[in-house]
């Protein structure tokens, strides 16, 4: 196990320091979280023979972050979570509108997102880590002062547990989640489409051509989404699916069959013997299979990142929701506190 220096992540960003936070268990999981983004670095975790690889995608530095073309690799995403239509939404008859970073939807909050600022960061132990962020009103264009809390602990059983919570002062919108790139074989390490991959979802939001959701909640059987019982992530992808095509791949909203905090997904990686399952109290969960990954810029040890030698499992209330009257809703008034909790947990076959 190669741990990346921190002196590669000192840098100060905005008046403000960025530095890079190493965590870890008794049970030999590690894993190196930046304030800048709150980007989950790398994560060690061991195969079925103990042998320790890293299996999230990224890069050395802040600098190669900085100049990356992808830009949410391991980030803390906000304030909202995937797309919302031409950039828009009403709240009590007031029209916000958005930065539109992806043409011509807003993406991951904008291009001054919560990816793209430097957090406030408190290491309480080894293994966990607390950050902060305080996202003014008006910023990217969303209402409200939202004070945010982030916590990163690996626990004893082998999960990487992040939970969030956050209050406003001002009725908004809230949707946060955690874009890692993973591939269970070790970063770099070629496709993911050998992967096995279960979502506990009968239903998944179909999308239009700009990738936002038509409001039809589908069920998944007789299509290429059907991942009710473990297959290969590739084992349809060459299906003549409209939906496939319009996501160059897997990029859709899956609606989990059960409430309250429960499974969501597991994936296994024979060659290794690794397992994630993938636990939330969240209603949703993005399944993205790096269709447009092709980065210019060498990642860790040296290795580029093509299409589809990463997914993401991003859980989440749905794209859209603010304009989807039949989706659950994503507001938060100034009496309540969002919550949500996502968990990694890792093991073997």
């Amino acid at each position: 196990m190669q741990l990346i220096p921190k002196s590669n992540f000192t840098t100060i960003l905005n008046d403000k320091s960025v530095s890079l936070f190493n965590l870890k268990n008794k049970q030999g999981l590690v894993g190196q979280i930046t304030n800048y983004g709150g980007r989950l670095i790398s994560l060690w975790t061991k195969d079925k023979n103990d042998k320790l690889e890293d299996i999230v995608l990224g890069y050395n530095s802040i600098q190669d972050y900085l100049d990356a073309d992808e830009m949410f690799f391991g980030a803390i995403i906000g304030r909202y979570g995937n797309r919302i239509a031409a950039g828009q939404f009403t709240l009590d008859d007031n029209t916000y509108g958005l930065e539109r970073n992806n043409a011509p939807n807003h993406l991951h909050g904008g291009l001054h997102g919560f990816h793209n600022v430097v957090w406030d960061a408190n290491q309480i132990s080894e293994s966990k880590l607390e950050l902060y962020y305080t996202s003014n009103d008006g910023e990217a264009g969303y209402p409200g002062n939202l004070k945010v809390t982030v916590i990163y602990e690996l626990t004893q059983d082998n999960e990487l547990h992040i939970s969030y919570s956050a209050k406003t002062d001002k009725k908004t919108i809230v949707n946060l989640t955690h874009h890692s790139y993973f591939n269970l074989q070790g970063a770099g390490s070629g496709t993911i489409n050998n992967h096995l991959l279960q979502i506990y979802a009968s239903h998944y939001t179909p999308v239009n051509k700009n990738m936002i959701p038509t409001g039809e909640i589908a069920s998944v059987k007789n299509s290429p989404f059907d991942f009710t019982e473990l297959k290969p992530i590739g084992k349809d992808l060459d299906s003549t699916n409209t939906q496939l095509q319009l996501g160059s791949g897997y990029d859709h909203n899956f609606v989990l069959d059960h409430k309250g905090l429960k499974k969501a997904a597991i994936v296994k990686e024979t060659i290794s013997g690794r397992k994630m399952t993938v636990y939330t109290t969240e209603p949703g969960i993005q399944f993205y299979g790096g269709n447009h990954l092709n980065t210019k810029k060498a990642g860790k040890n040296n290795l580029y990142y093509n299409s589809q030698t990463g997914f993401c499992l991003e859980t989440q209330h749905f794209p859209n929701s603010p304009n989807q009257p039949n989706f659950p809703s994503t507001v938060l008034e100034p009496r309540d506190t969002y919550t949500s909790i996502c968990i990694y947990k890792f093991g073997v076959i």
